[in-house]
């Protein structure tokens, strides 16, 4: 009887070793790292929502991620996997194992398309823009949401428009990302933003009005130092307070591109002098909304601007400005930095 049992216990080690031994070859078959056809370079898979195991298991041996369908799929089977595989496009690089193959699957590592929008941008720039990505996302239906006062509500937008809301960033979206998420994506980051920035007390601004001021403060300068940003900021609150007119070049670019349907920074002395709610030499306050994308540093700068006695700004010509409390020092800056490097 002993004797009997250690045969059947020596018998069920070796089938237990031998089915190792089993799937330990037909996992390397699976891989075969030593195909030059196999596991080279970057392979992409679609799986359409609704594909079964088999049919996975195909796709990926079609395209040259796994070497054998039939044993991927019994490996799947092993594993107990199928309920878990998920719909996607998945990339896959150089060669791997079939479990690191199953784990981006079932983990739903789908594959995602990146594209950055830099700050200072404009609704009709970033529009195109964005059809430009992998994405392919259709222009006109971006225009379409864009100008629709109801989807533009539903994002959260504080406005009947996307202008200024559509928040300067890298963004990542998987294939099939519709119009109305990336959308709705880039306003919940310009949301998240305003709700997470720190705000200087006596600052009453609401987010829109944030938003709009942030705008110009982006348009106003190039530089990176956020204390420009700030102090740029300072200058126009302490207009807002004494209900002076912002005076602002940006807002009056703005207004001709609304009434001419065309974009140029030379403006005129008739430009300046031209009716419009955006034209902030003619009217006093904010305009209506924003003019454009403000990024993050013109955004907390609108919201925290420095305490400064400066009533005046002029640009040096490289991205910073000289701060004025009067006129006599501004008209003196403008001769120097304006004037002077015309002639």
């Amino acid at each position: 009887m002993k004797r009997l049992l250690a045969v059947a216990f020596i018998v069920l080690v070796l089938g237990a070793a031998g089915a190792a031994s089993w799937w330990y070859l037909h996992d390397g078959r699976l891989t075969r790292f030593g195909e030059a056809t196999f596991g080279a370079g970057t392979r992409v898979v679609e799986i359409p929502a609704g594909t079964n195991p088999k049919g996975v298991a195909k796709l990926l041996a079609d395209r040259r991620v796994v070497a054998d369908a039939d044993l991927m799929y019994a490996w799947l089977k092993r594993q107990k996997l199928g309920p878990k595989l998920r719909a996607g496009e998945y990339e896959f690089v150089g060669p791997l194992t079939p479990g690191q193959v199953a784990e981006k699957i079932v983990s739903g590592q789908v594959k995602l398309y990146r594209f950055t929008v830099p700050e200072g941008l404009r609704v009709d720039e970033i529009l195109p823009l964005l059809a430009g990505t992998e994405l392919g996302l259709d222009l006109g239906k971006l225009k379409q949401l864009a100008a629709t006062p109801a989807f533009v509500r539903k994002t959260g937008t504080p406005a009947d428009g996307l202008e200024g809301f559509l928040f300067p960033d890298t963004y990542s979206f998987p294939k099939g990302a519709t119009a109305e998420q990336v959308l709705t994506k880039m306003v919940s980051r310009t949301l998240e933003e305003l709700r997470q920035s720190p705000r200087k007390a006596g600052v009453n601004l609401d987010w829109l009005q944030t938003v709009t001021l942030a705008s110009i403060i982006e348009k106003e300068t190039g530089a990176s130092e956020l204390d420009q940003r700030a102090h740029i900021s300072c200058v126009f609150h302490n207009r807002l307070r004494e209900n002076w007119r912002l005076d602002t070049d940006p807002t009056v670019i703005y207004a001709m591109l609304l009434l001419r349907g065309q974009y140029s920074k030379n403006l005129t002395r008739r430009d300046l002098e031209t009716p419009h709610p955006y034209n902030t030499y003619r009217n006093e306050g904010l305009p209506p909304g924003p003019i454009a994308s403000p990024g993050v540093a013109a955004l907390h700068a609108a919201l925290n601007p420095i305490d400064c006695p400066d009533f005046f700004f002029v640009s040096r010509n490289d991205g910073t400005s000289v701060f004025c409390p009067d006129t006599k020092c501004h008209n003196a800056a403008v001769e120097k930095f304006q004037r002077r490097s015309q002639k």
